[in-house]
C-alpha cells in the first residue's frame, strides 16, 4: 500500500463530500492536490496542500477549506490529529495500529512491496549504453549502463512496460575505418605491412583478424577495397558487438533489443521520416546564422536543407542534408527515433554522455515533431566518473598499462558495488569513485552500509534460531503475530521509513532519478543501524527476549520487514542482498 496515496484518496473523498454537503463549487480540479511527507516529521506523519490549492478555485478562504477538512479528518479512525500549517496546509498524524497494519503488508507483500500500477503499462523504450562499435566498451561508459539498466528495473517496478535498448551505430565513416584497421591486421598475418591501418591500431584488433584468417583464408588477400569493405565491416561490427554485450554482462547489463543504425537507413526510414516532416511545412532550404565566437576558417554561409526544429522548443534550425547532398547524422538519429514510435513507443528516454549536451533539444523537437506531438521523450546526460585511488586521479587512456576496462573495476570490487556506487550521485552530476574508499567498511561507504543492514537482519535470524529452534520465522507466519506489542516509538518511526518504499518507488519514477533510491536505502540502513545501536546500550530495546516468545516475534516481524524491504530495493539496482560480511 501506498500510504500517501491512500491518505490522498481519504482527502478527495472528503472534498467530494465538501462539494455535495456544504456548497463547496463542482468542477473543482483536484489534480494538484497531494499528500506527502512534511518537511520536519515532528510536524506530523503526513501533509495535504489541498486547501491552498482549492482556495483560488472555489472562492474560499484557504483557512476555511482546511477547518472543513480537518473536521471530517479527526473523525476518521485511522487518524491521531489534524492541525492546520501555515495558510491551507494541513499536518496528520496517524495512529499507531494504522502503521502496524503497514508493517503486515509488507511481510504479505514480500518483494513485490512497492510495486505500482502507476505506469499503467505504458510503452517504454529506454535507450542506454550504444557506444561506437569500434572497440571494448571503455569504463567510462558504465555510469549510463547502469543508469539506464536501473532506470528500466524501476520502472517496471512502478508499472510501464518497458524496453531496454541498445543502438549500434554501424553506419559511417567510423565503422569502414575500423574495417580497414581489420585489414590492416589480417594482412599483416600473412607477413604484408600495409601503410594505411585505418585509425584503429589497438591490440583488440588483433584476435579479430585471427578469427577472419582462420573462416576465410586468404579470401580477402590483395582484393580491392570495393570487394572487402562491406564484408568486413559487417565482420568487424559484429565481432565488437559481442566484445561490448561480454562487458556489459559483467555488470549485469543486458538489452533486450539491438537496432542498427545500418538497417535503419536500408530500411528506408529516414527518407519516410523526411517525407512526414516535409509534408508537415518543417523542412525548408535557407542559411544559417554563423556559429558564435570565433568562426572555423571553413565557414561559409551557404544554402542547406533545414528542419525547423526551433518550432518545437529548439535553438536553432538543424541541417538534415549536407551540401553534397547527402544526409547529415542528425536525419538518421530522427529516423531512429520515428521508428521506435512506429514501434508503439510514445514514452521514449534515452541515456546519453555528457559530451551530447546539444543534441537534447535538437532530437525532442524532432520527436515531438515526428509524432505529431503523441511521443514524450526525456534525454538525460551522465556526467562524467573520475576514477581514483587513494585520492590520486588513475589517467584514462586507450595504452594498455593505463586504460581502465570493465573487467579490471569488476575483479577488483565486484559488479553490485560497481552498480550501487553508480547511482549514489545525481546523473547530471559528476561522481568520484575511489577504490580505497568503496572498501572501505563504514558508514562513509553507502554500499556497504546498506548491506551492512541486510546481513544483521540474516545475523538477528540466526541468533533467533539458536534462541527459539522451532519458531516459525516465515514471512506470513510473522505477519500474523501480536504486532501491538511493538510500543517502543523507534519501532513506529522504522516503519514509518520503511512505509515510503511504495512512494519512493513512483516519485523516482516519474523524475527518471534512479539514484533516489540509492538515497532512500541509505536512510532505512542509518535507521536500523540506530535501532541496533539502542539494542546493544540497552536489553529492553533489543530484537530477541529469551523469556518472551510473543515479543520476540513482533520485533523479529520488524527486522524481517526491514529486510524486505532492502532487498525490493537492491533487486531494482540488480545487486544480490548479502546476508553475511565477509
Amino acid at each position: 500500500m501506498n500510504v500517501f496515496k491512500h491518505f490522498q484518496g481519504k482527502i478527495i473523498e472528503i472534498l467530494n463530500l465538501l462539494v455535495t454537503r456544504d456548497n463547496l463549487p463542482t468542477g473543482l480540479d483536484y489534480s494538484k492536490v497531494v499528500a506527502e511527507p512534511p518537511r520536519d516529521s515532528s510536524h506530523g506523519d503526513i501533509a495535504t496542500n489541498a486547501a491552498m490549492v482549492l482556495s483560488k478555485q472555489s472562492g474560499t478562504s484557504p483557512q476555511q477549506i482546511a477547518g472543513m477538512i480537518i473536521a471530517e479528518l479527526i473523525i476518521d479512525e485511522q487518524v491521531e490529529s489534524a492541525e492546520m500549517a501555515g495558510p491551507g496546509f494541513i499536518n496528520i498524524r496517524v495512529k499507531n495500529e494504522f502503521w502496524l497494519n503497514v508493517l503486515k503488508d509488507i511481510l504479505n507483500s514480500d518483494i513485490s512491496y512497492g510495486d505500482s500500477d502507476l505506469g499503467q503499462g505504458i510503452k517504454t523504450n529506454i535507450e542506454y549504453v550504444s557506444v561506437n562499435p569500434t572497440g571494448p566498451m571503455h569504463v567510462g561508459h558504465c555510469r549510463g549502463a547502469v543508469v539506464g539498466d536501473v532506470l528500466a528495473e524501476l520502472m517496471k517496478k512502478a508499472g510501464y512496460d518497458v524496453c531496454k535498448e541498445f543502438y549500434v551505430n554501424d553506419a559511417g565513416n567510423q565503422v569502414n575505418a575500423l574495417a580497414e584497421s581489420l585489414y590492416y591486421r589480417y594482412c599483416q598475418l600473412f607477413g604484408q605491412e600495409l601503410e594505411e591501418h585505418g585509425g584503429y591500431p589497438g591490440d583488440y584488433i588483433i584476435p579479430v583478424a585471427q578469427n577472419l584468417k582462420q573462416q576465410v583464408g586468404d579470401k580477402w588477400l590483395n582484393k580491392p577495397k570495393d570487394e572487402w569493405l562491406v564484408p568486413l565491416r559487417d565482420y568487424v561490427v559484429k565481432a565488437m558487438m559481442d566484445i561490448i554485450k561480454d562487458d556489459l554482462a559483467l555488470i549485469n547489463v543486458h538489452h533486450d533489443v539491438f537496432t542498427s543504425e545500418k538497417a535503419i537507413v536500408e530500411s528506408g526510414r529516414v527518407d519516410e521520416a523526411f517525407k512526414i516532416l516535409n509534408d508537415i511545412g518543417m523542412v525548408y532550404t535557407g542559411v544559417l546564422e554563423p556559429p558564435k565566437g570565433k568562426l572555423p576558417e571553413d565557414w561559409e554561409p551557404r544554402p542547406q536543407v533545414l528542419f525547423k526544429s526551433t518550432a518545437y522548443g529548439d535553438d536553432i534550425d538543424r541541417p538534415l542534408k549536407k551540401s553534397d547532398g547527402t544526409w547529415t547524422y542528425f536525419a538518421p538519429d530522427i529516423a531512429y527515433h520515428y521508428d521506435k514510435y512506429k514501434r508503439g513507443f510514445t514514452n521514449i528516454i534515452d541515456i546519453l554522455g555528457a559530451d551530447h549536451g546539444g543534441y537534447v533539444k535538437r532530437i525532442a523537437a524532432a520527436t515531438k515533431a515526428i509524432s505529431g506531438g503523441k511521443a514524450e521523450i526525456d534525454v538525460k546526460l551522465c556526467q562524467l566518473v573520475k576514477f581514483l585511488d587513494k585520492g590520486e586521479a588513475v589517467k584514462m587512456s586507450k595504452r594498455a598499462d593505463t586504460f581502465i576496462s570493465v573487467r579490471d573495476v569488476v575483479e577488483r570490487v565486484g559488479s553490485d558495488v560497481l552498480r550501487f556506487i553508480m547511482l549514489t550521485r545525481k546523473n547530471d552530476a559528476t561522481l568520484d569513485f575511489d577504490f580505497e574508499k568503496v572498501a572501505e567498511q563504514s558508514k562513509d561507504n553507502p554500499v556497504f552500509y546498506v548491506q551492512y543492514a541486510h546481513a544483521r537482519t540474516c545475523s538477528i535470524k540466526r541468533h533467533l534460531k539458536e534462541v527459539f529452534p522451532d519458531l516459525d520465522t516465515s514471512l506470513k507466519k510473522l505477519a500474523n503475530a501480536d504486532l501491538s506489542l511493538l510500543t517502543n516509538p523507534e519501532d513506529i518511526a522504522m516503519i514509518k521509513v520503511l512505509a515510503e518504499w511504495p512512494r519512493q518507488v513512483e516519485v523516482a519514477a516519474i523524475a527518471h532519478e534512479p539514484h533516489r533510491i540509492a538515497y532512500y536505502l541509505y536512510d532505512v540502513a542509518s535507521k536500523f543501524h540506530g535501532l541496533w545501536t539502542m539494542g546493544n546500550n540497552n536489553a529492553e530495546l533489543r530484537f530477541i527476549y529469551p523469556n518472551d516468545i510473543l515479543k520476540t516475534s513482533a520485533k523479529f516481524a520488524l527486522v524481517e520487514a526491514v529486510a524486505v524491504v532492502i532487498a525490493s530495493g537492491l533487486k531494482v539496482f540488480g545487486v544480490k542482498p548479502i546476508e553475511e560480511m565477509r
